[in-house]
């Protein structure tokens, strides 16, 4: 898994990433490959958490969407991410079930954006959130939200925010680890 973290902070923007992959019971640190977790899609920036395998996959799509790509806004993020859970299953044979019970099709994908317009998060059944403050996704995310939400207040800028979450996230979870990746910008 991963601990995937974004800030929005006095007009500041900061989205940050661990570095580890695993499969399974194996970790590939970055001292084997240089696991990029964040991509960029125009004026957005990008990271996923789930399976390695959505990160091309992902990176290819959206870019290739061109102008069908939109992230400004909440509304635009969903429908982007409806028009990419269908590409998901014709074009590389996504597997949408999750449970049986689902109510529907699981996108198996949760994303964090960040642009100048602000910071979203996306989950598995296309449900969009955009956030005024921090959000975390991953397996070290409870971790990462604890440590932000204890400092977010005080003096400390969204880059420096978005470090202590990802410190936190590597320190406790098992399954993510440095070096970090981040980066920040002015909101417009």
């Amino acid at each position: 898994m991963t601990t995937c973290v974004v800030v929005k902070k006095d007009k500041r923007i900061a989205i940050a990433s661990d570095s580890l992959v695993t499969f399974g019971d194996t970790r590939l640190s970055n001292a084997y490959e240089a696991n990029k977790k964040i991509f960029q899609v125009g004026d957005s920036y990008i990271t996923l958490a789930g399976t390695a395998a959505h990160f091309p996959v992902m990176g290819k799509l959206l870019t290739e969407m061109v102008e069908d790509c939109k992230l400004s806004t909440r509304e635009e993020v969903f429908e982007t991410y409806s028009k990419v859970h269908q590409i998901l299953k014709e074009k590389y044979f996504l597997n949408t079930k999750e449970d049986e019970d689902d109510p529907y099709e699981s996108s198996q994908i949760n994303s964090l954006i960040a642009n100048p317009h602000g910071i979203f998060g996306v989950y598995s059944y296309r449900e969009v959130f955009s956030f005024d403050r921090f959000w975390g996704i991953g397996s070290g995310r409870n971790f990462a939200l604890g440590a932000m939400h204890a400092v977010y207040d005080g003096a400390m800028n969204a880059e420096q925010i978005a470090e202590v979450g990802l410190k936190a996230g590597v320190e406790f979870d098992k399954s993510s680890s440095g070096p970090f990746q981040m980066v920040s910008f002015e909101m417009k």
